[in-house]
Protein backbone atom coordinates (compact mmCIF):
# COMPACT_ATOMS: atom_id res chain seq x y z
CA UNK A 1 0.00 0.00 0.00
CA UNK A 2 1.49 3.31 -0.66
CA UNK A 3 1.57 6.29 1.65
CA UNK A 4 -1.08 8.00 0.59
CA UNK A 5 -3.92 5.35 -0.53
CA UNK A 6 -7.29 6.16 -1.04
CA UNK A 7 -9.89 6.35 1.98
CA UNK A 8 -12.95 4.23 0.93
CA UNK A 9 -16.24 4.37 2.57
CA UNK A 10 -18.85 1.77 2.01
CA UNK A 11 -22.53 2.41 2.60
CA UNK A 12 -24.66 -0.67 3.02
CA UNK A 13 -23.86 -4.20 4.43
CA UNK A 14 -26.45 -6.36 3.02
CA UNK A 15 -26.05 -9.16 0.41
CA UNK A 16 -24.06 -7.89 -2.56
CA UNK A 17 -22.08 -4.79 -0.30
CA UNK A 18 -20.10 -7.83 1.21
CA UNK A 19 -18.71 -8.57 -1.99
CA UNK A 20 -18.19 -4.68 -2.11
CA UNK A 21 -16.23 -4.60 1.19
CA UNK A 22 -14.29 -8.03 0.52
CA UNK A 23 -12.84 -6.58 -2.97
CA UNK A 24 -12.10 -3.64 -1.01
CA UNK A 25 -10.25 -5.29 1.62
CA UNK A 26 -8.16 -6.77 -0.94
CA UNK A 27 -7.35 -4.47 -3.02
CA UNK A 28 -3.74 -2.54 -2.70
CA UNK A 29 -3.72 1.09 -2.96
CA UNK A 30 -6.92 1.51 -1.05
CA UNK A 31 -8.06 1.89 2.66
CA UNK A 32 -11.32 1.48 3.87
CA UNK A 33 -11.83 3.65 6.18
CA UNK A 34 -15.53 3.06 7.77
CA UNK A 35 -18.93 1.30 6.84
CA UNK A 36 -22.36 2.65 7.34
CA UNK A 37 -25.28 0.83 7.38
CA UNK A 38 -28.52 1.70 9.43
CA UNK A 39 -29.42 -2.21 9.87
CA UNK A 40 -27.90 -2.94 13.16
CA UNK A 41 -28.60 -6.64 11.92
CA UNK A 42 -25.27 -6.40 9.27
CA UNK A 43 -23.07 -5.07 11.35
CA UNK A 44 -21.80 -8.30 13.01
CA UNK A 45 -20.82 -9.16 9.44
CA UNK A 46 -18.76 -5.92 9.06
CA UNK A 47 -16.97 -6.52 12.51
CA UNK A 48 -16.60 -10.51 11.81
CA UNK A 49 -14.34 -9.37 8.47
CA UNK A 50 -12.16 -6.23 10.59
CA UNK A 51 -12.94 -5.35 14.55
CA UNK A 52 -11.34 -2.30 13.56
CA UNK A 53 -13.95 -0.60 11.08
CA UNK A 54 -15.77 2.07 12.69
CA UNK A 55 -19.50 1.45 11.82
CA UNK A 56 -22.33 4.15 11.49
CA UNK A 57 -26.10 4.24 11.07
CA UNK A 58 -26.50 7.46 9.03
CA UNK A 59 -24.26 8.79 6.11
CA UNK A 60 -24.10 12.30 7.87
CA UNK A 61 -22.31 10.86 10.84
CA UNK A 62 -19.88 8.55 9.14
CA UNK A 63 -18.88 11.65 6.85
CA UNK A 64 -18.78 14.34 9.57
CA UNK A 65 -16.36 11.99 11.54
CA UNK A 66 -14.14 9.92 8.75
CA UNK A 67 -12.65 12.14 5.54
CA UNK A 68 -13.05 8.96 2.84
CA UNK A 69 -11.54 10.26 -0.67
CA UNK A 70 -14.65 8.24 -2.10
CA UNK A 71 -18.23 7.13 -0.97
CA UNK A 72 -19.34 3.45 -2.69
CA UNK A 73 -23.12 3.63 -2.62
CA UNK A 74 -24.29 -0.68 -2.24
CA UNK A 75 -27.85 -0.22 -0.93
CA UNK A 76 -31.18 -0.28 -2.76
CA UNK A 77 -31.82 1.96 -5.91
CA UNK A 78 -34.86 4.42 -4.04
CA UNK A 79 -31.75 5.26 -1.54
CA UNK A 80 -29.39 6.29 -4.15
CA UNK A 81 -30.33 9.79 -5.16
CA UNK A 82 -30.11 11.47 -1.50
CA UNK A 83 -26.82 9.37 -0.48
CA UNK A 84 -25.38 10.23 -3.76
CA UNK A 85 -26.28 14.21 -3.75
CA UNK A 86 -25.05 13.92 0.38
CA UNK A 87 -21.62 12.92 -0.77
CA UNK A 88 -21.50 15.08 -4.02
CA UNK A 89 -21.94 17.96 -1.86
CA UNK A 90 -18.88 17.46 0.07
CA UNK A 91 -16.36 16.78 -2.36
CA UNK A 92 -16.50 13.24 -2.56
CA UNK A 93 -16.40 11.09 -5.42
CA UNK A 94 -18.83 8.46 -5.32
CA UNK A 95 -19.29 4.73 -7.07
CA UNK A 96 -23.36 3.78 -6.97
CA UNK A 97 -24.70 0.51 -7.50
CA UNK A 98 -26.57 -0.15 -10.66
CA UNK A 99 -29.89 0.35 -10.97
CA UNK A 100 -28.94 3.88 -10.59
CA UNK A 101 -32.53 5.10 -9.53
CA UNK A 102 -36.12 3.65 -9.91
CA UNK A 103 -36.27 5.93 -12.85
CA UNK A 104 -34.68 7.21 -16.06
CA UNK A 105 -35.32 10.60 -14.91
CA UNK A 106 -34.24 9.93 -11.44
CA UNK A 107 -31.21 8.61 -12.77
CA UNK A 108 -30.56 11.62 -14.89
CA UNK A 109 -30.53 13.87 -11.87
CA UNK A 110 -27.97 11.67 -10.06
CA UNK A 111 -25.50 12.54 -12.58
CA UNK A 112 -26.18 15.62 -12.93
CA UNK A 113 -26.26 16.50 -9.16
CA UNK A 114 -22.42 14.62 -9.86
CA UNK A 115 -21.50 16.66 -12.56
CA UNK A 116 -22.56 20.26 -10.98
CA UNK A 117 -20.16 19.40 -8.01
CA UNK A 118 -17.22 18.41 -9.93
CA UNK A 119 -17.09 14.96 -8.76
CA UNK A 120 -16.47 11.63 -10.53
CA UNK A 121 -19.81 8.93 -10.59
CA UNK A 122 -18.74 5.81 -11.41
CA UNK A 123 -21.48 3.02 -11.79
CA UNK A 124 -20.34 -0.19 -9.73
CA UNK A 125 -21.65 -2.14 -13.20
CA UNK A 126 -19.89 -5.48 -12.56
CA UNK A 127 -20.64 -8.21 -15.05
CA UNK A 128 -18.58 -6.24 -18.17
CA UNK A 129 -15.45 -7.59 -16.00
CA UNK A 130 -15.89 -11.06 -15.50
CA UNK A 131 -13.27 -12.67 -16.53
CA UNK A 132 -14.97 -14.18 -19.90
CA UNK A 133 -16.32 -10.95 -21.00
CA UNK A 134 -12.63 -9.56 -20.60
CA UNK A 135 -11.21 -12.53 -22.70
CA UNK A 136 -14.22 -12.57 -25.15
CA UNK A 137 -13.55 -9.12 -26.01
CA UNK A 138 -10.23 -9.39 -26.08
CA UNK A 139 -10.53 -12.27 -28.73
CA UNK A 140 -13.04 -9.79 -30.75
CA UNK A 141 -9.81 -7.38 -30.64
CA UNK A 142 -7.47 -9.89 -31.86
CA UNK A 143 -9.64 -10.60 -34.75
CA UNK A 144 -9.97 -14.15 -33.86
CA UNK A 145 -13.50 -14.17 -34.37
CA UNK A 146 -13.97 -12.47 -37.60
CA UNK A 147 -16.54 -9.86 -38.91
CA UNK A 148 -19.52 -10.17 -36.07
CA UNK A 149 -22.83 -11.82 -37.10
CA UNK A 150 -24.62 -12.52 -33.34
CA UNK A 151 -24.07 -12.84 -29.39
CA UNK A 152 -26.49 -14.82 -27.51
CA UNK A 153 -27.04 -15.18 -24.04
CA UNK A 154 -29.76 -17.37 -22.60
CA UNK A 155 -30.00 -16.31 -18.76
CA UNK A 156 -31.10 -19.44 -16.11
CA UNK A 157 -29.90 -18.70 -12.65
CA UNK A 158 -32.68 -20.55 -10.97
CA UNK A 159 -33.18 -18.45 -8.28
CA UNK A 160 -36.67 -17.10 -8.78
CA UNK A 161 -38.58 -19.96 -8.15
CA UNK A 162 -41.77 -20.27 -5.21
CA UNK A 163 -43.20 -17.66 -3.03
CA UNK A 164 -39.71 -17.90 -0.83
CA UNK A 165 -37.67 -16.35 -4.31
CA UNK A 166 -35.35 -13.87 -3.44
CA UNK A 167 -36.11 -13.79 0.15
CA UNK A 168 -33.18 -14.64 1.31
CA UNK A 169 -30.91 -12.80 -0.65
CA UNK A 170 -32.31 -8.98 -2.06
CA UNK A 171 -35.86 -9.41 -0.18
CA UNK A 172 -36.47 -5.92 -2.62
CA UNK A 173 -36.65 -7.79 -5.51
CA UNK A 174 -40.21 -8.98 -4.94
CA UNK A 175 -41.25 -6.03 -5.19
CA UNK A 176 -39.69 -4.66 -7.90
CA UNK A 177 -42.38 -2.93 -10.47
CA UNK A 178 -39.61 -3.50 -13.17
CA UNK A 179 -37.48 -6.47 -12.34
CA UNK A 180 -36.05 -8.35 -15.23
CA UNK A 181 -34.43 -6.16 -17.11
CA UNK A 182 -34.44 -2.96 -14.74
CA UNK A 183 -32.14 -5.28 -12.06
CA UNK A 184 -30.94 -8.28 -14.35
CA UNK A 185 -30.71 -7.35 -18.09
CA UNK A 186 -29.35 -4.05 -17.85
CA UNK A 187 -25.86 -5.98 -17.19
CA UNK A 188 -25.95 -7.77 -20.45
CA UNK A 189 -27.58 -4.53 -21.88
CA UNK A 190 -24.42 -2.98 -20.69
CA UNK A 191 -22.19 -6.04 -21.85
CA UNK A 192 -23.30 -6.80 -25.35
CA UNK A 193 -22.36 -2.78 -25.94
CA UNK A 194 -19.02 -3.68 -24.39
CA UNK A 195 -18.42 -6.57 -26.71
CA UNK A 196 -20.63 -5.82 -30.04
CA UNK A 197 -20.60 -1.74 -30.16
CA UNK A 198 -23.62 0.57 -30.17
CA UNK A 199 -27.31 -0.66 -30.02
CA UNK A 200 -29.24 1.06 -32.44
CA UNK A 201 -33.07 -0.71 -32.06
CA UNK A 202 -34.55 -3.17 -29.61
CA UNK A 203 -37.94 -5.89 -29.99
CA UNK A 204 -38.56 -7.26 -26.98
CA UNK A 205 -41.00 -9.82 -25.40
CA UNK A 206 -41.76 -9.68 -21.64
CA UNK A 207 -43.39 -11.94 -18.98
CA UNK A 208 -43.61 -12.64 -15.54
CA UNK A 209 -43.74 -16.05 -14.70
CA UNK A 210 -43.34 -15.94 -10.70
CA UNK A 211 -46.98 -14.63 -9.42
CA UNK A 212 -45.42 -13.75 -6.12
CA UNK A 213 -43.41 -10.78 -7.64
CA UNK A 214 -44.38 -7.47 -8.58
CA UNK A 215 -42.25 -7.34 -11.83
CA UNK A 216 -41.33 -9.50 -14.68
CA UNK A 217 -39.07 -12.29 -14.52
CA UNK A 218 -38.93 -13.44 -18.11
CA UNK A 219 -38.30 -12.20 -21.75
CA UNK A 220 -37.21 -12.49 -25.11
CA UNK A 221 -35.04 -9.05 -26.39
CA UNK A 222 -33.63 -8.98 -29.81
CA UNK A 223 -30.42 -6.46 -30.68
CA UNK A 224 -29.73 -4.12 -33.54
CA UNK A 225 -26.01 -2.87 -33.44
CA UNK A 226 -24.64 -0.47 -35.88
CA UNK A 227 -22.18 -2.64 -37.05
CA UNK A 228 -24.99 -4.64 -38.71
CA UNK A 229 -24.78 -7.93 -36.61
CA UNK A 230 -27.57 -9.01 -34.21
CA UNK A 231 -28.02 -9.86 -30.28
CA UNK A 232 -30.61 -12.16 -28.54
CA UNK A 233 -30.94 -12.17 -24.35
CA UNK A 234 -33.10 -14.68 -23.82
CA UNK A 235 -33.94 -15.05 -20.04
CA UNK A 236 -35.56 -16.04 -17.12
CA UNK A 237 -34.92 -16.30 -13.31
CA UNK A 238 -36.71 -19.75 -12.89
CA UNK A 239 -35.26 -21.91 -14.44
CA UNK A 240 -31.47 -23.70 -14.00
CA UNK A 241 -28.51 -23.94 -16.89
CA UNK A 242 -25.98 -26.83 -16.38
CA UNK A 243 -23.52 -25.46 -13.87
CA UNK A 244 -22.38 -26.46 -10.41
CA UNK A 245 -22.76 -22.84 -9.41
CA UNK A 246 -26.02 -21.11 -11.70
CA UNK A 247 -24.92 -17.56 -10.54
CA UNK A 248 -20.98 -17.76 -11.93
CA UNK A 249 -21.92 -17.07 -15.37
CA UNK A 250 -25.92 -16.49 -15.03
CA UNK A 251 -26.22 -18.20 -18.11
CA UNK A 252 -24.84 -19.57 -21.67
CA UNK A 253 -23.60 -17.15 -24.31
CA UNK A 254 -22.23 -17.59 -28.09
CA UNK A 255 -20.86 -15.29 -29.97
CA UNK A 256 -20.54 -15.77 -33.62
CA UNK A 257 -18.49 -14.74 -36.91
CA UNK A 258 -17.31 -14.92 -39.87
CA UNK A 259 -14.38 -17.21 -38.80
CA UNK A 260 -16.27 -19.17 -35.93
CA UNK A 261 -17.95 -19.77 -32.85
CA UNK A 262 -17.19 -18.64 -29.35
CA UNK A 263 -18.98 -20.77 -26.57
CA UNK A 264 -19.28 -19.95 -22.59
CA UNK A 265 -20.62 -22.15 -20.94
CA UNK A 266 -21.97 -22.01 -16.62
CA UNK A 267 -18.39 -23.06 -15.51
CA UNK A 268 -16.91 -19.62 -17.13
CA UNK A 269 -15.08 -21.73 -19.75
CA UNK A 270 -14.88 -20.75 -23.54
CA UNK A 271 -15.37 -23.07 -26.33
CA UNK A 272 -13.68 -22.09 -29.70
CA UNK A 273 -15.17 -23.92 -33.34
CA UNK A 274 -13.83 -22.72 -36.47
CA UNK A 275 -15.44 -23.65 -39.58
CA UNK A 276 -15.35 -26.92 -40.93
CA UNK A 277 -13.20 -27.91 -37.40
CA UNK A 278 -14.28 -29.21 -34.28
CA UNK A 279 -14.85 -27.23 -30.98
CA UNK A 280 -11.59 -27.12 -28.35
CA UNK A 281 -11.19 -25.55 -25.10
CA UNK A 282 -9.88 -21.67 -25.51
CA UNK A 283 -7.42 -21.34 -21.92
CA UNK A 284 -7.49 -18.78 -20.06
CA UNK A 285 -6.45 -17.45 -16.75
CA UNK A 286 -8.98 -16.35 -13.98
CA UNK A 287 -9.88 -17.06 -10.60
CA UNK A 288 -13.32 -18.21 -9.52
CA UNK A 289 -13.72 -16.19 -6.32
CA UNK A 290 -16.41 -13.75 -5.29
CA UNK A 291 -19.00 -13.00 -7.74
CA UNK A 292 -18.59 -13.48 -11.68
CA UNK A 293 -15.27 -14.60 -11.63
CA UNK A 294 -14.12 -11.69 -8.83
CA UNK A 295 -15.59 -9.37 -11.54
CA UNK A 296 -16.54 -6.70 -8.10
CA UNK A 297 -12.48 -6.64 -7.53
CA UNK A 298 -11.90 -6.10 -10.98
CA UNK A 299 -14.18 -3.38 -10.97
CA UNK A 300 -13.41 -1.57 -8.22
CA UNK A 301 -9.68 -1.70 -8.97
CA UNK A 302 -10.37 -0.13 -12.69
CA UNK A 303 -12.16 2.92 -11.23
CA UNK A 304 -9.23 3.16 -8.56
CA UNK A 305 -6.41 3.23 -11.50
CA UNK A 306 -9.11 5.68 -13.33
CA UNK A 307 -8.66 7.97 -9.96
CA UNK A 308 -4.76 7.73 -9.65
CA UNK A 309 -4.65 8.85 -13.57
CA UNK A 310 -4.37 5.46 -15.05
CA UNK A 311 -6.48 5.75 -17.78
CA UNK A 312 -10.38 6.78 -18.97
CA UNK A 313 -13.36 5.07 -16.91
CA UNK A 314 -15.35 2.77 -18.91
CA UNK A 315 -18.36 2.93 -16.26
CA UNK A 316 -19.15 6.31 -15.92
CA UNK A 317 -22.57 8.03 -14.97
CA UNK A 318 -23.04 10.06 -17.91
CA UNK A 319 -22.01 7.16 -20.26
CA UNK A 320 -24.60 4.38 -18.14
CA UNK A 321 -27.30 6.52 -19.37
CA UNK A 322 -27.61 5.38 -22.45
CA UNK A 323 -28.27 1.96 -20.72
CA UNK A 324 -31.50 3.10 -19.20
CA UNK A 325 -32.68 4.64 -22.67
CA UNK A 326 -31.78 1.39 -24.12
CA UNK A 327 -33.64 0.21 -21.02
CA UNK A 328 -36.75 1.99 -21.60
CA UNK A 329 -37.01 1.24 -25.40
CA UNK A 330 -37.30 -2.74 -24.22
CA UNK A 331 -40.17 -1.79 -21.78
CA UNK A 332 -41.68 0.43 -24.51
CA UNK A 333 -41.63 -2.27 -27.06
CA UNK A 334 -42.89 -5.34 -25.29
CA UNK A 335 -46.07 -2.74 -24.20
CA UNK A 336 -46.47 -1.65 -27.33
CA UNK A 337 -45.51 -5.28 -29.17
CA UNK A 338 -43.66 -3.10 -31.75
CA UNK A 339 -39.82 -2.59 -32.74
CA UNK A 340 -37.86 0.71 -31.51
CA UNK A 341 -35.65 2.37 -33.55
CA UNK A 342 -33.20 4.14 -30.90
CA UNK A 343 -31.41 5.87 -34.15
CA UNK A 344 -34.97 7.68 -34.19
CA UNK A 345 -35.25 8.37 -30.07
Amino acid sequence: MSSNPIGVALVGAGFFARLHLDAWQRLDDVRLVAVCDRDPATHAHVTSVDAHIPIYGELSTMLNAEEPDLVDIATPPDTHLSLVAEAAARGLDVICQKPLAPTREESERLVEVCEKAGVVLAVHENIRWAPWHREIARLIDAGKIGRLHRISMRLRPGDGQGKDAYLSRQPYFQSMPRFLIHETAIHWIDTFRFLMGEISGVFARLERLNPVIAGEDAGVIVFAFDNGSTGIFDGNRLNEHVSDNPRRTMGEMWVEGSAGVLRLDGAGDLWWKPHGESEAEHRYEWQDRGFAGDAVLATQAHIVAHLRDAGPLENSGRDYLRNLDIEEAIYRSSEQGCWIDLNLE
